[in-house]
């Protein structure tokens, strides 16, 4: 089954960060990709609705507001008055890991994410996009190449669920049809050649990493010739002849886990080195001064930390007792500034953040 995404593109993104209102809505809910499943996803989001209706009456929104929010959001959990509107029939059984909808006056967007959110719904001037970022800012999904001299397949793994064999034009057969009776080596380097040229054709625009599952020689000959960006270093696991896709998309999955492992280590190390340099930052008061100052490169938040609060034009924290439409998430407006100033912002697990906080930073200069 496939898994259907529509994760938001940088300008998208940028969009939604800048997006202001008297009145934002923000939404997220785990989903099921088995249709028979989609009804309880539909009830949830008809709960967090009646949630979003009691924040936005709470905090005094116009009456005309809450309506147009309030309509875009049953119609999408409902359908139209029959119950049977096609196009949203259409989209609940197509659905990915999770949902996230974003809901003001005039505006209405939904994204359908590779990885599992926990529900919730929030009212403020301005989006809340941490959960959102954890889709963004690390793969949840990834292509896989099976290679072999005697056959080649190309795949697309998600989270979870069964791996989709993808079509491609022009994809030799096998090594021999691809190169005749030329000696063994130069065969299967035309071959490798000829597979990597038929697969621009599909993974051209795409961000996703391309993991081969290849024995060698075959592995090596095709990292030789490459042109694919995202292509995984150095992770073969086993010959494809003897795997089923199943079992190759199992280990897939291990292997974005290590990965993001490798990334968030990497990330623990840099820390440690610009510590000593006084170029980092944990405290939120100060992240929240030095990503007003465009200060943060990188940001590491944690994807369920939530400080009710507001910043000012110069970077002063105001914390709130408890969240409401009168305030938004401390963390999350940091996180916003940062990539606003082309900083890089990594949403993560709690355990992965530096000294134990739910922010870190990593600063450009020292201020």
């Amino acid at each position: 089954m496939a898994l259907y995404t529509d994760i938001p593109t940088r300008p998208e993104l940028e969009r939604l960060l800048t997006a202001t209102a008297d009145h934002c809505v923000s939404i997220y809910l785990p989903t099921h990709r088995v249709t028979q499943e989609t009804h309880q996803d539909r009830l949830v989001l008809r709960d967090l609705t009646r949630q979003a209706v009691e924040q936005l009456e709470a905090a005094g929104a116009d009456a005309d507001a809450v309506a147009d929010i309030e309509a875009n959001l049953v119609h999408l959990a409902e359908g139209d008055d029959e119950g049977d509107d096609p196009a949203v029939e259409e989209f609940w059984a197509n659905q990915a890991e999770s949902l996230a909808i974003f809901a003001s006056p005039g505006r209405f967007e939904t994204h359908r994410l590779p990885n599992h959110l926990t529900a919730m719904v929030e009212v403020s001037d301005r989006f809340h996009i941490t959960p959102l970022l954890r889709a963004v800012t690390f793969p949840h999904a990834a292509w896989i190449l099976a290679l072999s001299q005697g056959a080649v397949r190309l795949l697309e793994v998600g989270p979870s669920g069964a791996p989709v064999e993808v079509r491609v034009e022009d994809l030799p057969k096998d090594a021999w049809q691809s190169s005749g009776n030329k000696v063994v080596r130069a065969r299967e380097g035309a071959y490798a050649r000829r597979v990597d040229t038929a697969l621009r054709t599909v993974l051209t625009g795409s961000d996703l990493p391309l993991i081969l599952a290849a024995s060698q020689p075959m592995a090596a000959l095709y990292r030789s010739v490459n042109t694919y960006p995202h292509l995984v270093a150095e992770r073969e696991h086993g010959n494809p002849e003897t795997s089923t896709d199943a079992e190759l998309a199992d280990a897939a999955r291990t292997i974005l886990d290590e990965v993001y492992a490798d990334q968030v280590a990497e990330l623990a190390e840099r820390f440690g080195d610009l510590s000593g340099q006084g170029r980092t930052a944990t405290d939120a008061s100060d992240l929240a001064r030095l990503s007003t100052l465009g200060a943060v490169d990188t940001l590491l938040v944690d994807i369920d930390a939530s400080v009710p609060g507001t910043i000012d034009d110069i970077g002063a924290v105001s914390l709130a007792d408890a969240e409401g439409a009168g305030n938004y998430g401390v963390t999350d407006e940091i996180a916003r500034r940062v990539l606003l100033a082309g900083g890089r912002v990594l949403a993560v697990r709690a355990e992965d953040i530096p000294q134990g906080g739910p922010l870190a930073g990593l600063l450009r200069f020292v201020v």
